[in-house]
């Protein structure tokens, strides 16, 4: 059942917001958005955040100093909203409340979503979760902050309006968030390209170590714990470096992972048009969109990137038997 928000919070008295792990912009301005929304038009009723930490540049949107980051297992709401989270799962230390809750909701864009809340709003060719929240809140009732955490999360998805999931209908919404006094600019130069020192030494050691294979049609790259440990790096500090190697010239997919654990890694993949990485990363048991994915992946760098390769070499090759 798709979603009409006024709906499923009928009646409601306590109502949960949660989003994935290692919240990325679209993350954070999805589930802070709507948040922000509720805070202003349902003041009734209690709405909690629950989220790991975030990355310090997206701590100016309004009321994030009021996440949580822990839960308790016996607490019942009756209404659970998770956003931009392609399977319960991925909701991590907040699934407990998900699966606690009376009634259920999900708002994705995910294209591996398989719907598994009692709500859904899945439209995968939407450019963001936040676009989504945008099109199911009251437009006149959107407040400067629930805008900033809006904008932002559409900024981020979208590669700031680059990349081919941005639609008329994206910019639309954008310009009309604009228009509600959002600094659209400062957001971006703040939140997407400004880095840390820190980020920056390890974006250049990770090109630095790159390597193109598949006839240079695919580059990848990998941190280890010790390189972790050596600069003093999170994995927030890693955002944006798979988006980096996919600018590389002649490359149809980009792959970065980094060490979680012994002979484990986080992995991204990054397509520019010919490869569907979305079905690559649900065959490793991930998932994501069409043209960004990614999933947790078991054995030595080079078992990893050699199951990959595989898999990216099928869809290369049955493109090119088609041309």
């Amino acid at each position: 059942m798709s979603i009409v928000l006024s709906e499923i919070l009928a009646e409601k008295q306590t109502v949960a917001l949660g989003g994935h792990i290692r919240p990325d912009g679209d993350c954070v301005g999805s589930v802070m958005g709507l948040y922000l929304y509720l805070q202003e038009e349902y003041p009734k009723l209690q709405v909690d955040v629950y989220l790991e930490n975030l990355a310090d540049c997206f701590l100016f949107v309004q009321d994030t100093n009021k996440i949580h980051s822990e839960i308790d297992d016996s607490k019942v709401y009756d209404l659970f909203i998770c956003m931009d989270c392609g399977d319960k799962e991925r909701l991590g230390f907040s699934a407990p409340l998900f699966e606690n809750a009376k009634m259920t909701a999900c708002i994705d864009h995910h294209v591996s979503n398989e719907a598994f809340a009692d709500y859904n709003e899945i439209i995968p060719d939407a450019s963001s979760t936040s676009e989504l929240v945008y099109r199911l809140i009251d437009k006149d009732k959107i407040s400067l902050h629930c805008a900033e955490a809006l904008y932002m999360g559409i900024a981020h998805d979208t590669g700031v309006f680059q990349y081919s999931c941005t639609a008329p209908e994206t910019m639309e919404a954008a310009a009309e968030l604009l228009r509600k006094g959002v600094n659209g600019s400062d957001i971006i130069d703040k939140t997407f390209y400004e880095k840390t020192y820190v980020q920056n030494q390890i974006l250049g050691k990770a090109l630095l170590e790159s390597m193109m294979v598949l006839d240079k049609k695919c580059i990848f790259s990998y941190v280890s714990k010790r390189d972790m440990e050596f600069f003093d790096a999170v994995p927030s500090d890693l955002e944006g470096i798979v988006s980096q190697l996919r600018y590389t010239t002649g490359i149809e997919v980009a792959i970065f992972m980094y060490e979680t654990g012994y002979q484990e890694y986080k992995v991204s993949l990054r397509s520019k048009d010919a490869v569907d990485v979305s079905k690559i990363a649900k065959y490793f048991g991930g998932g994501g969109h069409v043209k960004a994915a990614g999933c947790t992946m078991k054995g030595t760098v080079h078992d990893v990137v050699n199951n990959l390769m595989k898999e990216i070499d099928i869809q290369l090759k049955a493109i090119g038997a088609k041309e």
